[in-house]
C-alpha cells in the first residue's frame, strides 16, 4: 500500500474531491433535479468510498471499496454523456470532465493493481515489532476488559 497515513494524503482522493466540487459547479443550474442529484451523488460516492476503504484496515476491504470507487467514477461518467446529450453541458465541458474521470480510473485501477501485488495485508493485520509496544497494548487491553466486569 502507499506510504499514505491518512486517505486524504492519497493524490485520487484529492483528484476525486475536485472532482466532485467541479460536478457541483456545473449541474448547479439544471432544471432535471433527479440527474442532477444522480451525478453529485455519484460523484460523492467516489471520494467516499476512497476514504472508507482506506480507513477499513484491510487490503481486502480496500479493494472492495476502490471497486465500488471505480464503478461510481463510471457512473459519473456515463451520466456526462447524457448530461451533453441533452443540452445541460458543452461538449468542451463533457470533454474536460470525461478526461477528469477517466484519469481517476486509471489512478484507482493502479492503485487496486500495487495493492493486489503487496504483500502487505493491511493496518488491521499489522504486528508490533517492539515487544514492550505490545506488552503495553495487551495491558490496556486488560483495564478496558476489567471496566467492562465493573459495569455489568
Amino acid at each position: 500500500m502507499s506510504s499514505a497515513k491518512r486517505f486524504e494524503d492519497l493524490l485520487v482522493w484529492q483528484k476525486s474531491r475536485a472532482l466532485a466540487k467541479e460536478i457541483y459547479k456545473v449541474t448547479g443550474g439544471w432544471r432535471d433535479l433527479s440527474l442532477q442529484d444522480q451525478i453529485r451523488r455519484a460523484a460523492v460516492s467516489v471520494l467516499s468510498n476512497i476514504a472508507e476503504g482506506f480507513e477499513r484496515g484491510s487490503n481486502q476491504e480496500l479493494l472492495y471499496f476502490l471497486y465500488i470507487a471505480r464503478g461510481s467514477a463510471a457512473e459519473v461518467r456515463a451520466q456526462l454523456y447524457i448530461a451533453s446529450d441533452i443540452g445541460y453541458i458543452e461538449p468542451s465541458t463533457l470533454e474536460r470532465l470525461t478526461a477528469e474521470v477517466k484519469a481517476i480510473s486509471a489512478m484507482l485501477y493502479n492503485f487496486i493493481e500495487s495493492i493486489k501485488r503487496s504483500k502487505f495485508q493491511g493496518a488491521k493485520f499489522k504486528k508490533s515489532a517492539d515487544p514492550e509496544i505490545e506488552e503495553f497494548e495487551k495491558y490496556l487491553a486488560d483495564i478496558v476488559e476489567q471496566g467492562k466486569k465493573k459495569d455489568l
